[in-house]
């Protein structure tokens, strides 16, 4: 997710470690009535920045409710930290839902799992917008061949790196990911006491493009059933990769073996790091920060020069409850809040990243932060398994103690990889 603002503040705050719940048990199908009219109940994410993602709301509530005379749309504004627990209980509870809610896109699977969303490949497919929608982000609403889920805004890494660090230490920027090695050990070893970059092993969103950029992966899907693929020499390499920027000589894993990403931003907001990879979500935060003057940012590159490391596509979406009974209002409502006109107002609001193709161009030619993300959107983009079982692995932590457990010296990438896979299979089967 944004942050959830996964995968943003939550993401700034979550991003984009988001945890859902385990599978609750929804009632049967879907209700029959679709009311034409009455009160839609909408669940949005809180913010710590709330007022101006309130004022956008307004308005798409104000265009909606003048559409549709009769209609009225309650908003209740919900903290992130508890979504489990509050999408468990609606899911379980038809009377206590929503209508309407905001997710990450991690939980999307589990809640589908869960019977609790509606399919809204029909709301997509005859929404005049729809077909603009960037299919790589609508991808990660796919779960077997259906939408449950219009992608509301995306978020994705790059490299942001200190301007000044770089010159005065003769440095080019990085055009390889062992070019960015080699850099921040130049950086630590000129500038005594600060990290070469802040990464971390609990940044799993840091650690997935070097997984793939070496052309390894979380796991593979036949049939509908996952297997871990961490133990492909691929894998191993992407792990060692990562994994090499937490030594003594670059970030030591004292500090950065169980750092998460937002740590390792606010590490290089406080000038104690070279360099770090952040989110399009955290750019503000960033040029507010003590280092405003002294930043770029460039797409995270692959392993060869001219190549992008594939990101994470955190995000949120908006989606229907599948128990809704006022199921047209609803798709109607979404299509207004998730339209090109409001995202682009949420970009401006909240610094949302728009999941049109060509609201994305928009906002980067009138924002010239955004070319990095936007590239690395256009380079393309992988996401975590599509599964309920990933929230299980997720919460167990077993992908981020793969790191951990080899930053620490505990265990060599071999046997950390061997563990996790196991574990995660294990999961994958139950």
């Amino acid at each position: 997710m944004k942050n959830i603002r996964l995968a943003t503040a939550a993401l700034a705050v979550t991003a984009l470690g988001l945890t859902a719940c385990a599978p609750p048990t929804a009632g049967g199908g879907g209700p029959t009535a679709d009311n034409t009219t009455g009160t839609l109940r909408v669940w949005l994410f809180s913010e710590v920045n709330q007022d101006p993602k309130t004022a956008v709301v307004n308005d798409a509530i104000k265009e909606f409710e003048a559409a549709h005379s009769g209609s009225k749309v309650e908003v209740q504004y919900i903290p992130v930290e508890s979504r489990a627990e509050r999408f468990k209980a609606a899911f379980n509870d038809p009377s206590s839902a929503p209508d309407v809610a905001e997710f990450g896109n991690t939980d999307l699977a589990n809640y589908v799992a869960a019977g609790g969303l509606a399919d809204v490949t029909d709301v997509i497919k005859g929404w005049d917008e729809g077909k603009d929608l960037d299919a790589k982000i609508l991808a990660t609403t796919d779960v077997g061949g259906k939408n449950y889920g219009i992608p509301w805004f995306v978020g994705v890494r790059a490299l942001y790196y200190r301007t000044d660090l770089l010159k005065a230490a003769g440095l080019e920027v990085p055009t390889t990911l062992d070019e960015v090695e080699k850099a921040a050990k130049t950086l630590r070893q000129k500038n005594s006491g600060m990290l070469g970059i802040a990464v971390g092993g609990k940044s799993q969103f840091s650690a997935m493009p070097y997984l793939w950029a070496y052309g390894g992966d979380i796991a593979t899907e036949k049939g509908g059933k996952f297997t871990s693929a961490l133990t492909s020499e691929a894998s191993r390499k992407g792990v060692t990769a990562y994994t090499n920027l937490m030594k003594d000589d670059i970030c030591p894993p004292q500090t950065c073996a169980e750092m998460t990403g937002g740590a390792a931003v606010t590490a290089f907001n406080a000038g104690e790091a070279a360099m770090t990879i952040g989110g399009d979500f955290s750019y503000k935060a960033v040029a507010d920060s003590k280092v405003k003057d002294k930043f770029a940012v460039v797409a995270l590159p692959g392993t060869s020069k001219g190549s992008i490391a594939p990101a994470f596509a955190g995000g949120n979406n908006l989606g229907i409850f599948n128990q809704t009974q006022n199921k047209t209002l609803s798709a109607d409502f979404v299509k207004i809040l998730a339209s090109k006109k409001y995202q682009e107002k949420m970009f401006g609001a909240m610094g949302n990243l728009p999941t049109f193709g060509d609201v994305q161009q928009k906002v980067a030619k009138e924002n010239a932060y955004l070319k990095p993300f936007v590239d690395t959107l256009a380079a393309g983009t992988k996401f975590v398994p599509v599964t309920e079982h990933w929230a299980t692995i997720d919460a167990q932590g077993i992908f981020t103690g793969m790191y951990q457990k080899v930053a620490s010296g505990q265990a060599t990438v071999d046997a950390a990889t061997t563990d996790a896979a196991a574990a995660m299979d294990k999961v994958f089967g139950s």
